[in-house]
């Protein structure tokens, strides 16, 4: 048996139009919006009373997906840090691929995007930015320099 692909990345928010929104303004399309509980939810996530909305965004050329999930039950637990550092164990980061970054930036911005560190041309392959979201999610913008 082998793996066939990465399906998606789960991000559970607080927040959900605005974390939608941010992601709509990075160039994502919502996919679908949907509500699940029941006793299957329940079963799979290994928790009690389940009801939980999701939103699934692609990115255009639809190999890309998360799926973001908000819990109204049970309640979310206290989490870590959300400004947690780039190197705190854990899934810390996505990148996308863009067109141009100087043009993502400042649309972002509105939607609570702070550059983390520098704007980086890396040997002279990349141009290379960390981006922190809202709720804390932090993503890398990479532009490929011809």
């Amino acid at each position: 048996m082998t793996i066939q692909r990465l399906d998606n990345i789960g991000l559970v928010v607080h927040d959900m139009e605005a974390v939608i929104a941010f992601f709509l303004e990075l160039g994502l399309e919502l996919e679908g919006k949907a509500t699940v509980e029941g006793p299957d939810v329940d079963r799979l996530v290994a928790l009690d009373d389940v009801r939980c909305d999701l939103a699934v965004v692609r990115t255009p050329d639809g190999h890309g997906r998360l799926e973001l999930m908000k819990f109204h039950t049970p309640a979310s637990p206290a989490t870590a840090e959300p400004n947690a550092p780039v190197n705190t164990p854990g899934f810390r980061r996505i990148m996308f691929a863009v067109d141009n970054l100087a043009e993502v930036l400042p649309r972002l911005r509105p939607h609570g995007a702070e550059l983390m560190g520098d704007l980086v041309e890396y040997e002279n392959g990349y141009r290379l930015a960390y981006v922190r979201g809202p709720e804390g999610i932090i993503i890398a913008l990479a532009e490929e320099l011809a």
